[in-house]
């Protein structure tokens, strides 16, 4: 899939604005992408464009133009989200589906959609609209569910079952999941030379780079890999952590080792997985008094609203708060 050949001007300047200048990852791209065209290829049955028993997978979008985007209104929209809602199947190529996406997948194609209009609207040199047609789009309401998370204990039994061929890879890649709440991806992605006596360097989400500070587990962890590791001559030599290939570890070989050693520690590898061990690590700093904006920082949230997800904990020192009030055991009479 390459939108470069397979999307037109006006959405194809969008694309390379977001890869080349915001610094989007090629899956961010390929996602905008996706949903663009999704977009577009209703809007043509919509409009009449095309007729409506057209397999939607066939309908093109290289005629797209700006004269077509600017027919687009907020009413357009919202019947686009209609569809979604009703008639979209939830799995693609399968003969037995479900219809209708959920609220959270319209929310993130409603971003595309504002991300979209907003760059034409204000950003555009070549396709400029005069007025952003969505600019009073609501989103769906969403659900807030609260992320699954390790507790202490289990968090502890996690780290004490690690064994095997790859003891020590596997418990220092456990460690820092749980000590500094990396993405999967910023773990496979780390370099020997991003660590340092006191921290490590993170290449984040949009190529951004971020310090993070590690402590005595995490610094015993890594130095014990480093034995090991200081006498594989891999194919990435550049790669800290490496696959039994001695290529730079993958993210699905992360995924793997999690599921492993969660099951080992008699842990339901259905309900966590390695992603929960960074809601893990949020959650247990969060918990012994982290604030939120440290929070943000260290996790590599570009929003505050992503981070204050992990405010659901319990706080003993606001409960504690609570109990110490003077009126705290008045009854009335």
């Amino acid at each position: 899939m390459d939108y470069r050949t397979q999307s037109p001007d006006i959405i194809r300047e969008f694309l390379f604005y977001h890869e080349t200048i915001k610094g989007h990852s090629q899956k961010t791209i390929d996602e905008y992408f996706l949903d663009l065209r999704m977009f577009f290829r209703y809007m043509k049955i919509h409009k009449n464009i095309v007729a409506r028993d057209t397999p939607f997978e066939e309908i093109s979008i290289m005629d797209i133009d700006l004269n077509f985007v600017k027919s687009v209104t907020v009413t357009d929209v919202y019947e686009y989200l209609a569809f979604l809602s009703r008639d979209r199947p939830k799995r693609q190529n399968s003969r037995n589906t479900d219809y209708g996406l959920s609220p959270n997948s319209r929310a993130r194609k409603i971003v595309v959609i504002r991300s979209y209009f907003k760059y034409l609207t204000l950003k555009s040199t070549t396709n400029k609209l005069d007025e952003n047609p969505v600019a009073d789009l609501d989103s769906p309401k969403l659900r807030k569910s609260l992320p699954r998370f390790l507790s202490l204990d289990e968090s502890i039994k996690l780290l004490d079952g690690v064994d095997g061929k790859f003891r020590e890879r596997d418990f220092c890649i456990l460690t820092i999941f749980l000590n500094c709440g990396l993405r999967i991806s910023e773990i496979a992605g780390l370099d020997l030379t991003d660590l340092r006596v006191d921290h490590i360097r993170v290449l984040g989400k949009g190529n951004k780079e971020r310090i993070v500070y590690i402590n005595d587990a995490c610094v015993d962890a890594i130095n014990d890999y480093l034995l090991i590791r200081k006498g594989i001559s891999g194919i990435e030599n550049r790669a800290l952590f490496l696959s039994s290939r001695r290529t730079r570890i993958s993210t699905s070989t992360i995924h793997s080792l999690v599921k492993k050693h969660l099951l080992a520690a008699g842990l339901d590898s259905s309900i966590y997985s390695s992603h929960k061990l960074r809601h893990t690590a949020a959650t247990l700093m969060l918990k012994s008094g982290v604030d939120v904006r440290t929070l943000q920082e260290l996790l590599g949230h570009e929003h505050l609203n992503t981070t204050q997800i992990y405010t659901h904990i319990e706080n003993s020192s606001l409960r504690d708060a609570a109990n110490r009030s003077p009126l705290s055991s008045y009854k009335k009479d």
